[in-house]
């Protein structure tokens, strides 16, 4: 049993020295891995603002260049413009009012340390004080910039509307 025991313990210890190799390794040789776990990070956080209602939060996700390109409406406009018609939503969000979740999956991630073009779906999703329920599938391209260490959006291409089948068929990471 002792020898069972060890061998586990070797055999872990062995994994967790590969995986923390790996993840050097990957750094070194100019994968992404560094900046997908940065962007990870950036989308959770857009995801906390939206949940949480943090206007200003999610405000400082955005580029103060940024632009919000929607195909459904054929428009494309300052994201300053985007946030001030999106703030009531935020507002109501922090009051309690609404209940606010967005979720990304990924189709595609290209870049480097600065610069990161993302491909995928969202799911925006509402439940409002009078129990009615909405979700929204939402094709996206986002083409986002390292701004002072911290990434920013500065493109957001709301391309089309998505299904649940599509949301499901790309892998949640």
């Amino acid at each position: 049993m002792k020898r069972v025991t060890n061998d586990f313990l070797l055999l872990g210890v062995v994994f967790y020295l590969g995986s923390l190799a790996g993840s050097v390794m990957a750094e070194n040789d100019g994968s992404n891995a560094s900046r997908i776990v940065q962007l990870d990070a950036y989308w959770a956080e857009v995801s906390r603002t939206v949940r949480e209602g943090d206007f200003e939060g999610y405000k400082a996700t955005c580029h103060e260049s940024g632009v919000l390109v929607s195909g459904a409406s054929k428009t494309s406009v300052p994201l300053s413009k985007a946030l001030k018609r999106w703030k009531q939503d935020f507002l109501d969000t922090r009051s309690g009012k609404v209940k606010s979740d967005v979720k990304f999956r990924f189709s595609q991630r290209f870049g480097d340390e600065t610069t990161a073009h993302e491909t995928g779906i969202f799911l925006y999703s509402t439940l409002n004080d009078e129990g009615k329920e909405s979700q929204e599938y939402v094709h996206f391209q986002a083409l986002l910039v390292k701004d002072k260490g911290k990434w920013k959006i500065l493109m957001e291409y709301q391309k089309s509307k998505g299904s649940l089948a599509e949301w499901e068929a790309l892998v949640d990471e």
